[in-house]
């Protein structure tokens, strides 16, 4: 367990998930080639503007499921500047780590919950519910890293091999599956991916809880 007095929020553990070490590479090898008039907390606060295209498109992919590819376009331009805007802070020593902990984690929130509103507009009312219900349950998957960061200092967001590129890829494979078969491949999806998304959070809530209360007995062991 880290030193609880230090913040570590701008510090994450090492990422285990399938691209982890290539998206690592990658982002090293190409953050000094952003221009000095852009700043990290330029591109944090750009997810308003993606989370604000994912509902715009969405509710356009009503009449034509085209509008979809600008909606992956959406995923992939949130990736780039989620990924970058601490690296380029890293780099250039103009971080404000507890204000981006802060702002970046809020808005990863707000673009979570545009891209389930944005799909909503796809789907008859029913399906609509089932989307919402969806989108309680991944806010809950980042509401456990976040508090298991404030009980250990240890800032963990990727899990049983996935993490949030993993996680928009799914995003972006499933919009191509939108326009290829349309809603229905959707709504027909739901009723799987609901108590699957279930299945995964519980276990990660059990894996979590008990390394905190193997925390808390060694504390008071040493106590």
């Amino acid at each position: 367990m880290r030193d609880s007095k230090t913040f570590h929020g701008d510090r994450k553990l090492p990422m285990n998930s399938f691209l982890a070490d290539a998206e690592k590479k990658l982002i090293s090898s190409t953050v000094g080639l952003f221009p000095r008039w852009i700043e990290g907390y330029h591109l944090t606060l750009m997810t308003l503007l993606w989370s604000g295209g994912l509902i715009a498109f969405g509710r356009l992919a009503h009449d034509s499921r085209y509008w979809l590819w600008l909606s992956s376009l959406m995923i992939f331009l949130q990736w780039f500047t989620d990924s970058y805007d601490g690296a380029l802070g890293r780099l250039r020593d103009t971080g404000i780590p507890k204000w981006g902990y802060y702002m970046d984690h809020l808005l990863d929130h707000v673009f979570l919950c545009s891209v389930f509103i944005g799909w909503s507009f796809l789907t008859d009312d029913r399906s609509a519910r089932l989307l919402y219900v969806l989108a309680l349950i991944c806010t809950a998957f980042m509401g456990s890293s976040y508090l298991a960061f404030a009980a250990t200092n240890e800032f963990k967001i990727t899990y049983l091999g996935f993490g949030p590129t993993e996680m928009r890829i799914f995003f972006i494979l499933l919009n191509t599956a939108l326009f290829f078969f349309g809603p229905r491949f959707l709504e027909r999806s739901l009723p799987y991916l609901v108590p699957l998304s279930l299945i995964v959070l519980g276990i990660i809530v059990f894996r979590t809880q008990k390394y905190i209360w193997q925390i808390d007995r060694k504390e008071k062991g040493e106590g």
